[in-house]
């Protein structure tokens, strides 16, 4: 059966109002993304790691709730589960703070298997971390060698400092094997300063991946594509400053629910037609706008996520793949 594998982070986010924790969930865009696409009926593995201590369980029990397939979570005992706590001043102003104690030899994890066509979900600086840059990269490569459709997250996650000409290496190399990249321009601004995304796109990224969708700062999708590019909004506008981590989250599982529920394989990717294309970054919206409503969750309602998985049962439309 077609699936989904998550890689990224396992982290503890606590929300801080005047210095006070307001609420605590787990953060980060993929395991949320993961989560969504749980709830809305598409087979997904999470691979990851987390200590195994009280905040290791709280994430675990987070994914396995959500129907997230957990073997591939790495469960170690040197060191402890990482944490973030977001600091928001009266003024709105935010700040993040990460702690985190991984051993010494981490990303010990147990591959899950990967099949033609199924769809791999990375990014973020756990895919450019050089202490586990090497087992990351086999792992990705070995996905792109079976066929598989790579999404990648393209960029550092805030709080985290890292030079950026240390780790280029990484970012090219994960941008050979995607066949999907998304960013916001935060993201680019961190990667390749002063460049607009039309930039980025035609000085960085179409080189290595053909298909590009860029969140602006208006909470608007503009997609680069073989045909030229089209901008999207999401009709909620300023929502993504709402919550920030449900929107990239949300339209991260919306666009590889699309996937699934159109039917598109590896070989289809670069060959989607306008209309199909419309529909795909359309229903990454819906998923978008839903997993960012509130403040506390960052991944789609039980509601939202029955109507989904109802509509996968269907199966995919005929004939919509790609272009005649």
């Amino acid at each position: 059966m077609r699936k989904t594998i998550a890689i990224g982070e396992s982290v503890l986010d606590t929300m801080f109002r005047d210095d006070k924790p307001v609420c605590s969930f787990v953060g980060g865009r993929i395991a949320n993304a993961a989560a969504s696409l749980g709830m809305a009926g598409i087979p997904v593995e999470m691979v990851s790691e987390c200590c195994n201590d009280h905040v290791g369980d709280i994430i675990v029990d987070f994914l396995k709730n959500h129907n997230v397939g957990t073997a591939s979570v790495d469960r170690y005992t040197d060191g402890s589960s990482a944490v973030s706590m977001i600091f928001y001043s009266k003024d709105g102003d935010k700040k993040l703070i990460n702690y985190f104690n991984y051993p010494d030899d981490h990303f010990d994890v147990v591959w899950p298997r990967i099949d033609e066509d199924d769809v791999i979900l990375f990014g973020s600086f756990y895919s450019i971390d050089p202490d586990m840059r090497e087992r990351f990269y086999e792992l990705i490569k070995y996905a792109h060698e079976r066929k598989a459709v790579l999404v990648y997250l393209l960029g550092c996650q805030h709080g985290i400092g890292c030079r950026i000409t240390k780790v280029m290496p990484g970012i090219l190399e994960n941008l050979e094997m995607a066949d999907i990249v998304i960013a916001t321009q935060g993201d680019l601004n961190a990667i390749f300063p002063g460049e607009t995304a039309d930039q980025a796109f035609k000085n960085h990224i179409e080189f290595y991946c053909s298909n590009f969708l860029h969140i602006g700062e208006d909470s608007c999708i503009t997609v680069y594509h073989r045909r030229g590019e089209k901008t999207f909004f999401d009709g909620c506008r300023g929502q993504i400053d709402k919550n920030p981590l449900g929107w990239q989250s949300g339209l991260a599982s919306g666009i590889i629910y699309a996937l699934f529920a159109n039917g598109i394989l590896h070989d289809a990717i670069d060959s989607v037609d306008a209309a199909v294309m419309d529909g795909i970054i359309n229903e990454a919206l819906e998923f978008a706008v839903n997993a960012s409503a509130s403040m506390d969750v960052n991944c789609i309602d039980s509601g939202f996520a029955l109507e989904k998985a109802e509509k996968l049962k269907h199966g995919p439309e005929e004939n919509i793949n790609s272009e005649p």
